[in-house]
């Protein structure tokens, strides 16, 4: 039996939480979640914790999940791996390199596992595609184009997601893009440049965040990425396009499906596992959910559900990472994704970015990492 303990039970922790608790030998044992907690506890029969202290010296805990909002998670992560506990942290896992290597050097010290929660490397389209591009199916990638992006109306409340500080804003909250284009590219770019701002969004009943932001990747070899988020677009896509020397993947998001595309000619496969899971998440896209989404991505709020796309694919995730505490083989794919490397590196692109917005230049990924 692996035991589990949860630090933030909302709309995310909390379904994250239920997936582990359906596995065999996996149980939730414990969840800390000052405002949470309650329900999920009661739902999963488990513990509260009253700190993370608490949650953290309890001898049968084996692995500590932590989904509370992004600028929370540096704390509970160092604590956890200085108890000897394994980790799973959501994304981003942290709103600063410098955090970022804080905690990724405290589970490399106490020998545990860091598993980054990047979900978007348990697609079934994501992974299909980094197998065409391993078997050389598109030639050489020259140049990759992800993109997500919407417009947000306003909200009842302004949500902890809109705030800068709390969330790190669209660069960091959605960073699935980023690290899906390093992974393909092979590592950090060289330099990074963006530019943006909050050009459509600057009255008293939204967050601070920028919401158009555009960031230019240059990677060795004569590469290049350029990456599109925000909530300040009336024409919303989600996609990411990989070109290569011999063809070209299309990962649609926002119209669910994959593409490649040899020689002129057209190959289809799902994003996700089912074509009944694709339509969900094209459904709510273009459903009736306007007042719900937010440059694409989609309000979730403690008590409400995943949809089912999302809700396989955290199935899929939580099931790794139990395989994995079993003593599972980790494979090549995802061996910097349990050693929090894969976000690390992100994290590192990300504040180079920033870095380059407020200084209005280029910034070479050597000023954020030190080499």
């Amino acid at each position: 039996m692996i035991n589990y303990a949860i630090v933030g039970t909302g709309y995310f922790g909390a379904d994250l939480a239920r997936s582990l608790n359906k596995i065999e030998d996996a149980k939730i044992v414990t969840v800390y979640d000052p405002e949470n907690a309650e329900p999920i506890a009661k739902e999963l029969g488990s513990d509260i914790s009253n700190s993370l202290d608490e949650l953290v010296e309890r001898p049968d805990v084996d692995c500590v999940v932590v989904a509370s909002p992004n600028y929370l998670h540096r704390e509970p992560v160092v604590k956890a791996a200085e108890h000897g506990k394994h980790v799973f942290c959501e994304k981003p896992i942290a709103l600063s390199y410098e955090d970022c290597r804080a905690m990724v050097d405290a589970c490399k010290e106490n020998n545990v596992i860091f598993m980054a929660g990047h979900i978007m490397n348990f697609f079934n389209g994501v992974h299909h595609a980094k197998e065409l591009i391993s078997q050389g199916t598109i030639g050489k990638v020259l140049y990759c184009h992800a993109v997500r992006t919407g417009w947000e109306d306003t909200q009842k409340s302004i949500s902890w997601k809109k705030i800068r500080e709390k969330s790190g804003g669209h660069l960091y909250h959605h960073i699935h893009e980023l690290d899906c284009v390093q992974f393909i590219m092979g590592g950090l770019p060289k330099q990074a440049t963006m530019m943006g701002g909050n050009v459509a969004h600057q009255e008293k009943d939204f967050g601070d965040e920028d919401d158009l932001i555009i960031a230019n990747l240059e990677f060795d070899d004569d590469r290049y990425a350029v990456l599109e988020w925000g909530s300040a677009f009336r024409w919303g896509e989600h996609y990411i396009m990989i070109q290569g020397t011999k063809g070209a993947i299309k990962l649609d998001l926002f119209n669910c499906g994959g593409t490649l595309r040899v020689d002129g000619k057209d190959t289809h496969f799902l994003i996700h596992e089912t074509q009944a899971e694709d339509d969900d998440r094209t459904n709510i896209y273009h459903g009736n959910s306007i007042g719900g989404m937010d440059g694409a991505i989609q309000y979730g709020k403690p008590g409400i559900r995943t949809p089912l796309w999302l809700a396989t694919d955290i199935d899929k995730e939580m099931a790794y990472l139990q395989y994995i505490m079993k003593g599972g083989e980790v494979s090549d794919e995802f061996a910097k994704l349990l050693t929090g490397e894969a976000a690390l590196e992100a994290i590192a692109t990300a504040d180079a970015c920033t870095r380059s917005l407020n200084d209005d230049r280029k910034v070479k990924l050597s000023e954020i990492i030190g080499e």
